[in-house]
């Protein structure tokens, strides 16, 4: 990626909280509140700015409720585990610690973070800016391109057009391989006897 070019990261929030979650375990504060998930998140967000030196960057997270998908298909994501009972009251922390960060904390009724960070990564690359999406969720590996990269930062591992293609198949054929071999985390079934 040039570095002469303005550089935009897009943190897949709702991920960072998860990974956060439960890569530390029992932390709290003095009233017994867990704080792992904060702790986690803010030493993830803090490694990314030191590390990354981003010109701008921005939080996206998942919007409360369901989402366009589950109007489409109801049964998506039906069998996932509801988020765990001493996670719930971190999260507006964590939004917190976004803010407190000056960073946009972004959200939208009705759609996933990761469709929010699919269509700004795509705004910001057709504008000649270089995006880097942090996340370590494959379903974003179909909007990689020379524009845009994802940053795995727990594996430290980045995925350009190139390392998608070793690891899987092309960003262009990531789409067409989940709809064939479906996604037992989102509950999609895949075409029988492939997935």
């Amino acid at each position: 990626m040039p570095s002469n070019e303005r550089r935009v990261y897009l943190i897949d929030g709702s991920s960072y909280i998860y990974r956060a979650y439960y890569a530390i375990r029992h932390l709290s504060n003095s009233k017994g509140m867990a704080t792992n998930a904060i702790f986690g998140f803010t030493k993830m967000l803090l490694k990314v700015i030191r590390e990354e030196h981003p010109d701008h960057l921005a939080v996206i997270f998942d919007s409360k409720g369901p989402t366009f998908r589950k109007e489409l298909y109801p049964e998506y994501k039906a069998h996932r585990a509801a988020m765990p009972e001493d996670l719930v009251p971190q999260i507006p922390y964590i939004k917190d610690v976004v803010k407190a960060f000056n960073m946009p904390a972004l959200e939208k009724p009705g759609y996933e973070a990761d469709d929010i960070i699919a269509t700004l990564a795509r705004r910001f690359a057709d504008k000649g800016m270089d995006v880097t999406v942090v996340t370590g969720d494959k379903d974003l590996m179909q909007i990689v391109s020379d524009r845009v990269r994802l940053l795995d930062t727990m594996k430290d591992k980045v995925f350009g057009p190139k390392e998608v293609a070793e690891r899987f198949c092309s960003p262009a054929q990531v789409i067409e391989i989940q709809a064939l071999a479906g996604d037992s985390s989102d509950n999609i079934p895949g075409v029988p006897g492939i997935g």
